[in-house]
This record gives C-alpha cells, structure tokens and sequence, in this order.
C-alpha cells in the first residue's frame, strides 16, 4: 500500500468540509459535492459543498455547508416565511 500523500495524511475532515485556499467562483463553488454516497437506510445522499443563495441587492454567493450552518439556516426561514407568517417560497 503507497503512503498517502503528507498534506492529507491525518486529516479529521471529509474533502469536502474542508475551504479551499485557491479563489473560486460561486459556480465553481457550487459544482463542488461534499457527500456522495448510501446512508444507513440505504438511500443515496448528495450534499453540495456550498449553496448558493442570491442576496436581496441581486448578489449571488455561496455558503458554505459547515462554516455557514447558521446563515444557510436562516435564508431557508426567511424562504419559508412572509410577513404575515404564510410559509412560501421566494
């Protein structure tokens, strides 16, 4: 068996939790899979890397699935409620 290479030997993240150091694009951002395989229950999952949210001035940017929990959180509540507490999608 070959030794894997040093930069990645011991490390305690899957790939795709970890943030690149190199400057991507939000698309390329986006193409980016963190999960891809069977679950217990035997469906398969797919996790992105990063989603991609539009901001209310027309920005697009993307968050990432470990750093930006609590922000990727709140932009699905506010997807899912107005102001009059009606659950919709914008």
């Amino acid at each position: 068996m070959e030794n894997p290479p040093k930069d990645t030997k011991n490390r305690t993240t899957n790939p795709g939790d970890r943030i690149s150091d190199e400057p991507q694009s939000v698309e390329e951002k986006g193409e980016q899979i963190a999960v891809d395989a069977p679950d217990i229950t035997g469906d398969h999952i797919v996790v992105p890397t990063y989603f991609e949210v539009e901001e209310p001035d027309g920005e697009k940017k993307a968050l990432h699935h470990v750093k930006d929990a609590e922000e990727i959180s709140d932009v699905i509540r506010q997807a899912r409620v107005d102001e009059n507490g009606n659950r919709i999608w914008r």
